[in-house]
């Protein structure tokens, strides 16, 4: 594990709070305008507000430590270092521009592949969740931790993007079998599901296409509140991540050994 001094982590913490509170105030002033959408390679929209988010967030983190890397879902990745942000101004751009508030900003820092504090900021829909590593889960300032349900009968699951095991027949009927067997299935998604995760409002999360963008915040959050979180082949989170299965332990067994 990375030796971090935990001062540190409290310091960069802080300064990732407030870079997400920079972009919100760019996306506060283009929240609900009339903005002009561009459809990236991906076919994922993008707009002003997710450029002008990500430039305030990087000028927030660069004053503090310009000598770290950088990788950001719209100007890419800079710099060398065993400090890594992983910046995604706004993840969720189809909820912001159908104008309701289903996005959050995600700031992330990895360091040595690590990752070790994460900011969910999601101020539109009202709540702020952050966590840096052995420091626990916080939203809106309060401490936050997952349920304890250990029986998949009492579970509550929530899937987000789940078009790859649709794909696979034996995937997709071993999910279908966690389903029938678990007490709720709802598909809250993006950073959503993680938030009430981390509070014990929702016991399980999987998801099978996303990118570390979009969950290296909310993978510090949920661990710290109790989470075990990987891929759905049972792999630690990083770079090239494209799943996620996070739960309290038990449960997280069970479901990877069904799934996997």
């Amino acid at each position: 594990m990375t030796d971090i001094d935990a001062s540190f982590l409290d310091h960069a913490l802080q300064v990732a709070r407030k870079a997400a509170e920079a972009a919100e105030q760019v996306v506060a002033r283009h929240y609900r305008a009339q903005i002009d959408i561009e459809i990236k390679a991906d076919d994922s929209p993008v707009t002003i507000a997710d450029r002008e988010a990500e430039q305030a967030i990087l000028g927030v983190l660069r004053l503090s430590f310009p000598e770290h890397a950088y990788y950001g879902e719209e100007y890419g990745r800079s710099g060398s270092s065993r400090f890594l942000w992983l910046i995604d101004p706004i993840d969720g751009t189809k909820s912001f521009v159908r104008r309701y508030p289903m996005f959050s900003t995600q700031i992330a820092l990895m360091v040595d592949g690590e990752l070790v504090l994460g900011v969910s900021s999601a101020m539109q829909y009202g709540e702020c969740a952050w966590a840096r590593r052995a420091g626990g889960a916080f939203i809106n300032g309060n401490p936050v931790s997952c349920d304890t349900t250990r029986s998949l009968s009492a579970a509550q699951i929530s899937t987000g993007n789940i078009k790859s095991l649709a794909r696979d027949p034996r995937r997709w009927a071993a999910l279908g079998a966690v389903i029938l067997d678990c007490n709720r299935s709802r598909g809250y998604g993006d950073f959503l599901h993680y938030h009430l995760l981390a509070s014990a409002a929702v016991d399980v999360v999987i998801e099978s296409d996303i990118n570390i963008l979009d969950i290296a915040a909310l993978t510090v959050i949920a661990r710290e509140a109790g989470a075990v979180f990987t891929d759905l082949q049972g792999l630690a989170i990083g770079l090239e991540s494209r799943s996620a299965l996070a739960a309290p332990a038990r449960l997280h067994g069970e479901i990877l050994q069904r799934l996997v």
